[in-house]
C-alpha cells in the first residue's frame, strides 16, 4: 500500500524525567515552562506547522496534564471574558484549535525509547510516520522552528526515504548522543545519506560531530527492525540501534540539517539557556536580562 502523504507522528512522554527531578516529581517534564508556555506546545506546535496532523502520545499514569492542556477549558475562557482578558483568552482557545487529533498509548515499563516507539505500532497501522521528542526544542530567529521538519517531511512525500535530523555537537556533548556518519549524495536534497549511527560512543570512536536532534520520519517497515533490535544492559531498546541495522539492510535514510539552535530541555542548564533564549526575543525581558547580569 502507498501513501501519497505523511500524517501521523509519534511523541514519547512517557519518561519520568529524572534529570529534572525533584521538579517533575509531580509535574511531567513536558509541563515545565519555558517563558509562559509548556514544553510540549512548543512541541505540538512545531509538529502542526511541519504539516503532521495525527499526534499519537506515548504516556504513563502520570502524564495525564499532558493530554489536559490541549482540552477546551470552558471554566478557565469563561473567567478570562469576565474579566476582559482578551489577550490571554485568545492564546487559550489557540492551544485547542490547533487542527489536530490527538490519541495517546501507554508504556507499560520502561524500556527506552526504541521500545516506546513500539507501544505505538497498533495506532500507526501500515502508514510512515514521524517520530519527535519532546524536550528537544528549537529556536530559530529568522522563520519558524519547524522549517528543517517540514523539510523532511515534504522530502519524504517525493521521495518515500526515510530521514533523520542532524545537528552539529560540541566535542565534549559527543557522548550524549547518537551520532552519524554521512556520505555525501548530490542527487539528494540535505546532507545526503546516513552511512551508520552510533548510540553515544566516546568521542575516540565517534564518526563525527553529527547528532540525531529527535526529528525522524520512517516508512512503516522501520516497525520490523525496531522489534529485532536486543535490549541493551540496561534492557532498553535503542531507537539508534534499530536505525543502524535499518541501514545495514540497504534501506536508505536521508540526513537533514538542523536550521536553527536546539536546547536539551530535560537537562537542567540547557533548561535555564532555553529560558533565556526565549526570553532574549522578547524586547522587554531582554533590557531587564541585560541589566541584571550587569549587577552579577
Amino acid at each position: 500500500m502507498s501513501f501519497n502523504s505523511i500524517k501521523k507522528i509519534i511523541i514519547p512522554i512517557a519518561g519520568l524525567g529524572t534529570r529534572m527531578l525533584p521538579a517533575t516529581k509531580a509535574i511531567p517534564k513536558e509541563m515545565l515552562p519555558v517563558l509562559n508556555k509548556p514544553i510540549i506546545q512548543y512541541i505540538v506546535e512545531e509538529t502542526v506547522y511541519a504539516g503532521f496532523k495525527e499526534i499519537i502520545l506515548v504516556t504513563h499514569s502520570s502524564k495525564y496534564s499532558v493530554e489536559n492542556h490541549f482540552d477546551k477549558s470552558f471554566e478557565l475562557e469563561a473567567t478570562l471574558e469576565k474579566r476582559v482578558k482578551r489577550g490571554l483568552l485568545k492564546e487559550i482557545k489557540a492551544i485547542s484549535k490547533l487542527n489536530i487529533s490527538m490519541q495517546s498509548i501507554r508504556q507499560g515499563e520502561a524500556r527506552g525509547l526504541g521500545h516506546a516507539i513500539l507501544c505505538a505500532k497498533r495506532l500507526i497501522g501500515k502508514e510512515p510516520f514521524a517520530i519527535i521528542l519532546p524536550d528537544m526544542l528549537i529556536s530559530k530567529d529568522n522563520g519558524n522552528a519547524g522549517d528543517s521538519f517540514k523539510e523532511m517531511r515534504l522530502n519524504f512525500e517525493k521521495h518515500k526515504i526515510s530521514s533523520i535530523l542532524l545537528g552539529k555537537a560540541k566535542k565534549a556533548d559527543i557522548p550524549k548522543y547518537g551520532i552519524a556518519q554521512i556520505k555525501r549524495n548530490s542527487k539528494l536534497s540535505g546532507l545526503g545519506l546516513v552511512e551508520k549511527i552510533i548510540e553515544k560512543p566516546s568521542i575516540k570512536k565517534a564518526p563525527s560531530n553529527l547528532y540525531a536532534v529527535g526529528r525522524y520520519i520512517f516508512n512503516n517497515n522501520f516497525f520490523s527492525y525496531l522489534s529485532k533490535v536486543q535490549p541493551d544492559k540496561s534492557n532498553e531498546i535503542q531507537l539508534t540501534a534499530a536505525i543502524d541495522n535499518y541501514i545495514k539492510d540497504n534501506n536508505k535514510v536521508s540526513a537533514f540539517s538542523l536550521d536553527g539552535e536546539i536546547f536539551d530541555c530535560g537537562d537542567n542548564a540547557e533548561y535555564i539557556l532555553a529560558n533565556l533564549e526565549f526570553a532574549m526575543k522578547d524586547p522587554l525581558m531582554r533590557t531587564k536580562i541585560k541589566n541584571y547580569l550587569k549587577t552579577r
